[in-house]
């Protein structure tokens, strides 16, 4: 076939979710990918850099609870950790994700994509016509800054970060990042030597004290912290040794170089130039997912620069599907806020978790984000080691929570929690931004005790008992 309703360029999560909803609409589509199927998060991000933190993290468990603490007589196995990783990226062979994409009643085109015309995409020297809609579900690059040097001397990005089959004696990171904060974290603990620099803090889109918990967290584990500082020169030798030159006058010799600095959209090859729009763009969307200024060309996930998580991608993978088979269809579209074919909660309750130790948890916006909108702002923090559920997971516990309430309509409107596994407190907090559940209403919702989701009940205490 070279005619479908619906053509998907990129074969990633998102790109296999969004031509999964199109097809259970009823379209016939075609899911287009030059590299495998599964995309980064399967293969050299989400999934494979929690595989190289998650061996350290249950050890660290272990370790911090007595009784425990004594049955730990070995050190980490980092092959096993490795070969772990390994099979959670299928040894980067990705039939099975193709077997499922066969399964899903979906056509797999295996090439590179270019947008040739309207509704019109080149695989090689196959001209593919889509009736209805092309989806461009690209993704995105790791971003390599201007640095002298920097080209030349091969760094890692996150590809060969969470793909490497040994780990080097030393690693410069470069960033300040999640992907910077994680995988310092990883390599430090997996016995590299690391040194970080970043121009400024740590997990800067965050509540200050999480980056500053972080940080501290990475200092404890042996890492190099070389905060508001950045790079000048970086030079490879015969050797292989890289020398980084910093903005304070000091330099830095280490085995490898990890940039980790931010990214750049994949739209450079993909002819964006045939249909007016600028190669090398990132796509800007409604909230139906629909590239400004056309009415066939739709970007999801990183390609639109909404929110660069995989999770939130495929949230809107499965907004966009829908309705793209609706309009196809001559179906209602409901693009009211919150309603079945729209992304609202791109702007307003995006949750996301960085696996470092302690982990970050957070949902909406930030104080001073809040602030910024002009919403009045009450901040509420505590201290999660006071919370009885806290000592019975770590003799060591240290954590802290806030959320933000915006009073004038007595919600919440941002989380965040730092500490071990506050990842499992998320997802609570989601719902209530999201539902906009009051916050009397909230006071309802009883923590089960001795957990440490009795935070939610210190919380409220500290915000202040309805009268």
């Amino acid at each position: 076939m070279t005619t479908y309703d619906l053509i998907v360029i990129g074969a990633g999560a998102v790109g296999e979710n969004v031509a999964d909803y199109a097809t259970r609409g009823g379209l016939k589509v075609a899911l287009v990918e030059s590299d495998l199927v599964g995309g980064e998060c399967s293969y050299w991000a989400c999934m494979p850099s929690k595989a190289l933190l998650m061996s350290s993290t249950v050890l660290d468990g272990a370790k911090a609870v007595d009784g425990a603490r004594q049955a730990v007589t070995g050190e980490l196995d980092v092959q096993a950790v490795l070969n772990r990783r390994n099979s959670f990226t299928s040894n980067w062979d990705d039939q099975g994700q193709a077997d499922w994409v066969a399964g899903a009643g979906i056509d797999l085109i295996r090439g590179h994509a270019t947008i040739t015309g309207v509704r019109e995409v080149t695989v090689g020297d196959t001209v593919y016509t889509a009736t209805h809609a092309v989806a461009a579900v690209v993704g995105s690059d790791a971003l390599l800054p201007d640095i002298p040097g920097l080209i030349d001397s091969k760094p890692w990005s996150n590809k060969e970060a969470t793909s490497a089959q040994s780990i080097p004696s030393s690693l410069m990171v470069i960033g300040g990042g999640v992907v910077a904060a994680e995988l310092a974290t990883a390599y430090q603990q997996l016995g590299a030597k690391v040194t970080l620099a970043a121009r400024s803090g740590l997990l800067g889109g965050n509540e200050p004290f999480a980056g500053e918990m972080v940080a501290d967290s990475l200092r404890d584990l042996g890492v190099d912290l070389r905060l508001n500082t950045s790079p000048t020169r970086v030079d490879r030798d015969e050797h292989g040794l890289v020398t980084t030159t910093l903005s304070d006058g000091t330099t830095v010799v280490t085995d490898e170089l990890l940039v980790a600095t931010g990214r750049v959209p994949r739209t450079q090859s993909l002819g964006l130039e045939t249909v007016g729009l600028t190669p090398g763009d990132w796509l800007h969307t409604d909230d139906t997912l629909l590239v400004e200024g056309t009415d066939w060309l739709y970007a999801v996930g990183d390609v639109n620069h909404r929110a660069l998580l995989t999770h939130q991608g495929k949230y809107q993978a499965r907004a966009a599907g829908v309705v793209i088979a609706a309009r196809a269809l001559g179906k209602p579209v409901h693009a009211e806020p919150w309603g079945a074919h729209v992304a609202t909660a791109d702007h307003a309750a995006v949750p996301q978790v960085t696996f470092t130790s302690p982990e970050v948890a957070s949902v909406g916006l930030t104080a001073a984000q809040a602030e910024q909108q002009g919403m009045d702002v009450k901040v509420v923090d505590y201290d999660m080691a006071q919370v009885a559920g806290s000592s019975l997971k770590s003799d060591t516990y240290k954590g802290q929570a806030r959320i933000v309430v915006d009073e004038s309509r007595k919600v919440l409107v941002g989380a965040t929690f730092v500490g071990p596994e506050v990842s499992d407190l998320l997802h609570a907090a989601t719902v209530a931004v999201v539902a906009e559940v009051p916050i009397d209403r909230l006071w309802h919702a009883v923590p089960s005790y001795p957990t440490v989701t009795e935070v939610w009940l210190r919380l409220l205490d500290a915000y202040g008992r309805p009268e």
